[in-house]
Parts: C-alpha cells; sequence; structure tokens
C-alpha cells in the first residue's frame, strides 16, 4: 500500500468517461462552496504487528503548487510549463490512488465502473482479480470478477484541492497531457473516471455468486469544515484476519 498519492493507471474506460461531467464541475455541484484545505501530511499508523508506519507528505511552492509527494522511499516531483502540469518523475508507480481506500481488491485500481451516483461518484465498480491455480501439474492464471459497492459520507473528497494544486484535476478535466514519461492519456481517463468528488465511507465486494468476500470501513473525524482530522480503515477478508489502519491528516 505504500504508493504515492497521486493517480492511477490502466485503461478501459474511455466511452464511461465521455458522459460524466467535469470533475471541477461535479465536485462543485456536490460540495458546493466548500473550503480549500491542501493536505500536508497524512501519518498511517498500522495496528498490526510488523507492519510498517509511514507518513505520506506533499511539498508546495510559493504559489501553493505541489512540486513533490513522497512516503519515504518513494517520491513524485512534478515540473510545470506555463503555469500548466507537464510532466511527473520518479517512482516506480507514480499515479496511483490506494493510499485513499486501502481496499484490498484495488478496486481503484483495477476497476471498471458499471454505475454512478448523481454527484459523479463511482458506486458500482467490476474488479477483476488475477490469480493462478494448480491445474494438471502446471500454474494455469485465472481471472475472478468481483463487485464492488461503494457508500460515500456527505463530505467532499479531502484531496481534491491538492490534486488541483497539482495540476491533476484540470488534466482529469480535459483528459488530454502528453507526458514525457508514463502515464499514457488512456490511464488519465481511467483516473478520471474513477475519481471520487465525496469521501467514501465503505466498500463491499461480493463474487460472482453474490456472496460477500470482503469490506473496507472507513470511519473519519472531521473538523468543522467537513475535512478529515483522523480516520480508522478497517479491512476485512475472507481468507485473512482483519486488519486495521489509523490515519491522522495535517493541512496547509
Amino acid at each position: 500500500m505504500k504508493k504515492l498519492l497521486l493517480l492511477t493507471a490502466t485503461a478501459s474506460l474511455l466511452m464511461t468517461s465521455c458522459d460524466k461531467d467535469s470533475v471541477t464541475d461535479e465536485f462543485n455541484n456536490s460540495n458546493g462552496d466548500t473550503a480549500k484545505k491542501l493536505i500536508e501530511k497524512i501519518a498511517y499508523d498500522s495496528l498490526q504487528f510488523g507492519d510498517e508506519d509511514y507518513d505520506l507528505t506533499v511539498e508546495y511552492d510559493t504559489n501553493n503548487r505541489v512540486i513533490s509527494a513522497s512516503n519515504g522511499e518513494e517520491e513524485g516531483v512534478l515540473v510545470y510549463e506555463n503555469n500548466e502540469l507537464t510532466t511527473i518523475t520518479g517512482g516506480t508507480e507514480p499515479f496511483s490512488m490506494d493510499e485513499l481506500y486501502k481496499d484490498p481488491y484495488d478496486a481503484y485500481e483495477r476497476g471498471e465502473v458499471l454505475e454512478y451516483d448523481q454527484s459523479g461518484n463511482p458506486i458500482v465498480v467490476s474488479v477483476l482479480q488475477e490469480d493462478y491455480e494448480y491445474i494438471d501439474g502446471q500454474y494455469v492464471e485465472t481471472t475472478e470478477e468481483f463487485i464492488a459497492t461503494i457508500t460515500y459520507d456527505a463530505t467532499p473528497n479531502p484531496y481534491f484541492y491538492t490534486f488541483q494544486a497539482a495540476g491533476l484535476i484540470a488534466v482529469m478535466d480535459k483528459v488530454e497531457l502528453n507526458f514525457s514519461m508514463l502515464p499514457q492519456p488512456a490511464e488519465i481517463i481511467k483516473a478520471r473516471a474513477l475519481f471520487p468528488v465525496n469521501n467514501p465511507k465503505n466498500i463491499v465486494y461480493r463474487n460472482e455468486n453474490n456472496e460477500k468476500v470482503g469490506e473496507v470501513k472507513m470511519d473519519y473525524v472531521y473538523d468543522t469544515d467537513n475535512y478529515p482530522t483522523s480516520a480508522t480503515f478497517t479491512v476485512e477478508t475472507e481468507d485473512e484476519p482483519i486488519k486495521i489502519y489509523t490515519a491522522k491528516y495535517f493541512y496547509r
């Protein structure tokens, strides 16, 4: 889960995303005149023995533009020309959203949106899980589909203005930017389709038989502006012990 707080990768949602309003319009329509807060740090604490704690930090220039993001091991550096984001360098996977949701089946990395709510949040997502089975003396790659159902608090996505300060919202609104490195435009389309405008509070995963196989519960403590100051993430899967993570949020 130690990946940078930026966007995601893989492409399959061109037709779906084209029918949506811009991220900015959806965010404003859903959240109104909300306070604009920029994330400086999120301190993650795993309550499992042996799991590593870490901080996600975001640095800004004097114009409140994001210039880098780091999890202590990887760092992404953002480069601008004429006040527009042109390049993101560094890190093995500089475009990932799993820090936001802690989900066990990568719904926000591998998912395909099947349904949105009226605000533009993805609420039903098809997730393809790849695995290997030992059949007739050899390992065979298999793919299983899970359906993730997502619900949200009536609060703004706390990452929106940080993404905006990084130029990423403008990228998703236009869905056009020539990066000198990854991602390719199709990967931006994927991020655009999956980006929520509200704060997710629950993800339930079901298999092809409609049996529940996993759940992520996200409990937040909010300030007076409806931004989280702390959170508890509880991850349950059918074949692993329950895992709990906590997070503290610090803003600029």
